[in-house]
């Protein structure tokens, strides 16, 4: 059968994948199950895997895997040919680091060590370096001055009018080598961003009445170039005067990438510290919001200062994005400090999160702190060191552990802050290489510092070819001169196959493989196996054994319980489980011994539950435990419990005789308490007569599956009657209700009293003569008045007649 002689980079990587996902499983041979055919093909199992290429290697009986891990080719008697390349690291350059940077030539100052290293990877065999970094002392300072001359920063325009000498006096303090530029900037010359109209043109502050002179808005101006003399600094600024803009966002963005690409005319020096100052009061504008207005061209990165060092391609190009800036500043090893007002503090500071080696301080409204703050913003860049990479090749891992100030180890780190000027900090890189690019592929990265010139260039080469691949043998005689022999094996040519190359194909070729098959149309040697010719040659497993005619059959496809074949209690043959006495079931797991489910009460499953397989199945609603013997809800749930109390109490349960009383109460937490309380819903009460006394106990089921039970101390007992108290008891009790009664009849006889007095005085009201008068004597005459009217004769009368 022909083989490949290498792998392609997709082919490798999906190699390399299996392979992780290998090394995870227990027990498995990574090497032997990734079925290499070749010594390239086993490199990339997995770093400890090796190839054997001796000729004569395994047995006729069964097929020996070449590709295994070391001690086991070893064994097989494959000693001193073998293929097994490691990773390794060549230190090419070398230099120690410095201590300080203005006292020596600029070109000599080291900050980073190793200066040079090559890698040679195989994959997935990871390999470390450690590089340290030092702060120098007294390192040169390039600091570049971009102000916002927006109307809005005319205050702060006044108050820097002589920084130059006042910052030049402070950094001197931490640098004798120190030079200082300026830039400005305002916004796009288009609209919406400025004040197009003709007469804006000249003095786009006509008609605002606060300030009513300015001068034309610009992108950005290059007014000083890098230099010692700060005079000059000085002078340059008081020469500004403040533009307006018409929106409120800045084109600030726009001045950090020239400022940062356009080398020559800022005069960054190579061997200094870059500093980038940007001032401004209000939020940038990004990339996109040129198309506001009609600029659609995305920002090349490029430089675009003309002869009066201003920005040229302001109205053409968009506004940079984040990355570029990011990418640009770094290129060029450039920390940039954003002196922004509170109120934008946030959205600047979100910012450095993009943009790596940048900081964020707050400038007071008028710029007041401006030195302060640059101050304050260099000791905090001087302060920590982080590690960036470059070109770093996609099949290549790195991961970092830094070794700070502190001598602790931080994994997955690769920043140290709280460093002083000369302190030395180190790094541990690990690298790996995961998968084989194409043959003779190379790659190189960097890492270097942020903000650091120094770097540290790393080139990797893959060590995915074996040795004995050069040896290759064409028309070998070990192959029956039929094929190509390399690192151990026959590569078959056309119309040749086996293990030799020693059967031809053809019609011939194919009555040898239909012998090595079970039935027509099933695999050769049933996929377990080659055919070699006629027989069938089975493969060697770590699993176990596979054998057979047709290699049909193993011991280790059986089925499984939690993994473990036919559950232990069973041996397997040609893929069935033949059980062990005592066990039935496909797999071995049903166990037909019934002393697991007999409990304490010598009852099978505590009469609540069926036997199944050695495990009690509780059938009664709210019966569990091993052998159900626990049920808070079942009606003789206290007379369960009755013989631990007893045992563990009193030493005189039932079971007490013949048994421990640990045995009976093996689940139990027994406490005893002098009052118990009965008002735990989820408790249940118990009580049992105790030699006319009562015994009181609590049960409950916790979390854990134990039973609590809380008993009280001692049986409730109660005491004989006494005579003399019954008897006072009683004859108290009699004249307490006789003297209530009195009471109430005492009471009756007022109310009936007081009612019969109050009506004998109603009745004497109800009198109207005088006590001089004979009531019974009346007058002889009577009046009396009717009141009647009729008519006679069309008259009317009215009580006389006529």
């Amino acid at each position: 059968m022909p083989r490949r002689r290498g792998l392609t980079s997709p082919s490798a990587a999906r190699l390399f994948i299996l392979s992780s996902l290998l090394h995870h499983l227990r027990g498995l041979n990574i090497c032997t199950s990734g079925s290499a055919t070749s010594c390239e093909e086993c490199l990339l199992i997995h770093p400890k895997c090796a190839w054997c290429s001796r000729e004569e290697f395994g047995s006729t009986k069964f097929i020996t895997s070449r590709c295994d891990f070391v001690e086991n080719l070893i064994t097989n008697g494959c000693a001193g040919e073998l293929e097994s390349p490691k990773s390794s690291i060549n230190i090419v350059e070398n230099l120690p680091l410095s201590s300080k940077g203005s006292s020596l030539t600029l070109s000599d100052v080291t900050q980073i060590m190793p200066q040079k290293i090559s890698l040679n990877l195989r994959p997935g065999d990871k390999t470390s370096f450690r590089v340290q970094v030092r702060q120098v002392e007294d390192y040169p300072v390039d600091l570049y001055y971009l102000m916002d001359l927006s109307l809005s920063m005319k205050d702060d325009l006044d108050n820097i009018r002589n920084l130059g000498t006042k910052l030049a006096e402070e950094m001197r303090k931490l640098t004798s080598n120190f030079r200082l530029g300026f830039g400005s900037f305002v916004d796009k010359n288009i609209s919406p961003f400025s004040y197009t109209a003709p007469r804006f043109q000249n003095n786009p502050c006509i008609g605002y009445k606060v300030f009513p002179h300015c001068v034309p808005s610009f992108g950005f101006r290059h007014l000083l170039s890098l230099t010692d003399k700060v005079d000059s600094f000085n002078e340059e600024v008081q020469k500004q005067k403040v533009s307006r803009n018409r929106d409120a966002p800045e084109g600030g963005f726009d001045a950090i990438l020239q400022a940062a690409v356009c080398k020559e005319k800022i005069g960054w020096r190579k061997e200094a510290s870059h500093l980038l100052v940007f001032t401004t009061d209000d939020v940038p504008h990004i990339a996109l919001d040129g198309k506001l207005g009609g600029l659609v061209q995305p920002h090349d990165g490029q430089c675009h200062l003309n002869e009066a060092n201003e920005y040229s391609a302001s109205n053409q190009l968009d506004y940079p994005s984040l990355a570029l800036l990011g990418e640009k500043l770094a290129e060029n090893n450039i920390h940039l400090i954003f002196a922004v007002t509170k109120a934008h503090y946030i959205l600047y500071k979100n910012f450095t999160a993009l943009i790596p080696g940048t900081t964020v301080e707050i400038l007071h409204q008028d710029s007041n702190n401006i030195i302060q703050l640059i101050v304050k913003a260099y000791n905090s860049i001087r302060s920590k060191v982080e590690l960036t990479v470059w070109d770093s090749p996609e099949d290549v891992s790195l991961t970092f552990t830094a070794t700070c100030q502190d001598g602790l180890l931080y994994p997955g780190l690769r920043k140290c802050a709280d460093l002083q000027i000369g302190d030395t900090v180190s790094f541990e890189v690990s690298v790996e290489a995961r998968s084989c690019p194409a043959e003779n592929t190379s790659h190189t990265f960097t890492i270097k510092p942020a903000g650091f010139r120094d770097t540290l260039e790393v080139e990797v080469a893959y060590n995915c070819t074996c040795g004995c691949t050069k040896q290759m043998e064409r028309n070998s005689s070990k192959c029956s001169g039929n094929g190509t022999y390399t690192c151990g094996l026959c590569e078959c040519d056309s119309g040749y196959l086996g293990s030799k190359c020693e059967c031809e194909e053809g019609e011939s070729g194919n009555m040898y493989q239909n012998m090595c098959r079970e039935a027509e149309g099933k695999p050769v040697c049933s996929g377990r196996g080659e055919c070699s010719c006629n027989q069938c040659v089975c493969y060697k497993s770590e699993f176990g054994r596979i054998y057979g005619l047709f290699c049909e059959c193993n011991d280790f496809s059986c089925a499984r319980y939690k993994g473990v074949l036919c559950s232990g209690h069973g041996e397997c043959h040609c893929g069935e489980c033949k059980c062990h006495a005592g066990y039935i079931g496909d797999n071995c797991n049903c166990s037909t011994d019934t002393s697991r489910c007999i409990s304490n009460d010598s009852q099978m499953c505590s009469g609540r539950g069926n036997c199944v397989c050695g495990k009690c199945h509780c059938t009664e609603p709210g019966a569990f435990g091993e052998t159900c013997e626990k049920c808070p809800t079942c009606p003789d749930v206290c007379s369960t419990k009755r013989d631990c109390i007893e045992c563990m109490l009193n030493n005189s349960g039932g079971l007490a005789d013949n048994q421990t009383c640990p045995r009976h109460c093996k689940d139990e937490i027994i406490t005893r308490v002098e009052v118990l309380k009965t008002d735990d819903q989820h408790s249940i009460l118990c009580v049992y007569p105790v030699n006319n006394c009562v015994m009181k106990f609590t049960y409950s089921e916790l979390p854990s599956g134990k039973s609590n039970l809380t008993v009280l101390k001692k049986p409730e007992c109660g005491s004989a009657p006494n005579a003399l108290t019954i008897l006072l008891a009683v004859v108290g009790s009699i004249l307490l209700i006789g003297i209530v009664l009195l009471v109430v009849w005492k009471l009756l006889v007022t109310i009936h009293d007081r009612r019969e007095f109050a009506r004998f005085q109603s009745e004497r009201s109800r009198a109207r003569y005088e006590m001089a008068s004979n009531p019974l004597y009346r007058k002889p005459i009577s009046t009396h008045s009717l009141d009647f009217t009729f008519n006679k004769l069309s008259k009317s009368y009215n009580g006389t007649i006529d």
